[in-house]
């Protein structure tokens, strides 16, 4: 076998590949690389936090502008109601707040004189007096034994008298019926929408049930309400 010089080794040896090395600007490119995703990535999350953020604010200012003007339109309606009637007037406060729908179709049944010379077509002595255009008991008719009930008790009930109300049928404006409580009323949630409260001529609303009335609860002498006066303050 033949034998390899020491010149022919050394050769070979310079011929065979080293593992790879990695050069310093390779290294530079891949960290800058790294740093710029990165910084790209952090900037786009505050853009996004950034942008929510201020739509966020947008919509808080937005809905606090809108409630001043929703208080202003509020406040600008009349807050108080003058009934004028044969006996005298009958001044009622206006639950603009908690009967919003309420009072605006009482409102707008004002304006257009629905209740001009609209009768009192009920009486029911102790209990309720009702006023509409038509001649139907509806409410009063499962009233009128309660009434007599009610009229007796010697208990502290939960109702205020003087309340005005109407009745929670179903009904159109041309069916907007008035309800003035004379007593405290035990179930008068059941059947009234109360929207306002008498605050002065509670003696007028006293002199009214005490009119003769026939045994349907009718006032025998027609008596009714001559029109309706809006203030917005008394």
């Amino acid at each position: 076998m033949a034998r390899i010089k020491p010149q022919a080794l050394l050769q070979q040896s310079k011929k065979k590949k080293g593992p790879a090395r990695i050069s310093v600007l390779t290294i530079i490119l891949s960290s800058l690389i790294v740093v710029l995703t990165v910084f790209f990535l952090y900037a786009t999350y505050r853009h996004w936090s950034q942008r929510s953020r201020i739509h966020g604010e947008n919509r808080e200012s937005v809905s606090e502008g809108l409630n001043p003007f929703v208080e202003s339109k509020k406040s600008d309606l009349p807050g108080y109601a003058i009934l004028e009637t044969a006996k005298g007037s009958i001044t009622v406060e206006l639950f603009k707040d908690s009967s919003p729908e309420v009072v605006d179709q009482f409102l707008d049944s004002c304006q257009r004189g629905q209740f001009n010379g609209m009768l009192f077509r009920h009486v029911i002595k102790h209990y309720v007096i009702q006023a509409g255009d038509t001649d139907k008991l509806g409410s009063v008719e499962d009233w009128t034994l309660k009434g007599k009930h009610y009229s007796q008790l010697d208990t502290s009930l939960k109702h205020e008298a003087f309340m005005l109300g109407t009745s929670k049928a179903k009904h159109d404006n041309k069916e907007f019926e008035l309800f003035i409580t004379t007593a405290p009323i035990p179930d008068l949630n059941e059947k009234l929408i109360v929207f306002g409260k008498v605050i002065k001529g509670e003696d007028v609303v006293q002199e009214i049930e005490e009119v003769d009335t026939d045994e349907h609860y009718r006032p025998k002498s027609p008596l009714g309400i001559r029109h309706v006066t809006l203030k917005q303050s008394i």
